[in-house]
């Protein structure tokens, strides 16, 4: 692990002492330390200057760091220092599709892939966008600071299994029910 890496490292368990689940970033404005060589694959997974970080608590740790700003590019950042990363896709996965209940009062909820679990709903919207590559649907979780976790396959299939219609205006749409909220899936 590179002296960048372990000093972040440092700086977020430091930040985590003092209090509260998630350090507060947004209060956190550092100038551009630079490029950082850690890039997270699209399937999730996190490299440090091209190796696989071995340590599961290495990303856990770092993406209650990291956001995405209004250029479009992510960040791992601390009180003091701000480091351009390389995401691939969306930062986070999303696995372990769990329903309570049905219809309008129904439950959903996703675990990401560093052991966050997100309610859909208000706070965490479900889009289902495309690629613009070959079209094929890009469902994500809306999840914080600019952050998207990406449903994996299974997950999206069992969720097209919970879509039901719903009339909008004079046409029906296609789409499911969380937490109050009704996200409309049928377009991606």
């Amino acid at each position: 692990m590179s002296q960048d890496t372990k000093r972040l490292e440092e700086q977020v368990k430091a930040a985590a002492q003092e209090g509260g689940t998630l350090p507060p970033i947004e209060k956190w404005d550092p100038e551009l330390s630079g490029d950082i060589d850690i890039r997270i694959a699209r399937d999730g997974s996190w490299y440090h200057e091209g190796e696989p970080m071995q340590r599961e608590a290495i990303p856990r740790l770092f993406s209650t760091i990291l956001r995405r700003e209004e250029d479009g590019h992510y960040y791992l950042v601390t009180p003091v220092e701000k480091w351009r990363i390389q995401v691939e896709d969306a930062p986070l996965i999303a696995h372990t599709l769990e329903v309570e209940g049905e219809g309008e009062q129904q439950l959903l909820a996703v675990t990401t892939n560093v052991g966050e679990k997100l309610l859909l709903g208000r706070e965490h919207p479900l889009e289902v966008g495309t690629y613009d590559s070959d079209g094929s649907p890009r469902p994500v979780v809306h999840v914080r600071r600019g952050l998207e976790a990406r449903l994996v396959t299974a997950a999206y299939y069992e969720l097209a299994d919970l879509l039901v219609e719903k009339n909008s205006g004079d046409k029906p749409v296609l789409g499911v029910w969380s937490g109050g909220e009704f996200f409309d899936v049928g377009n991606g």
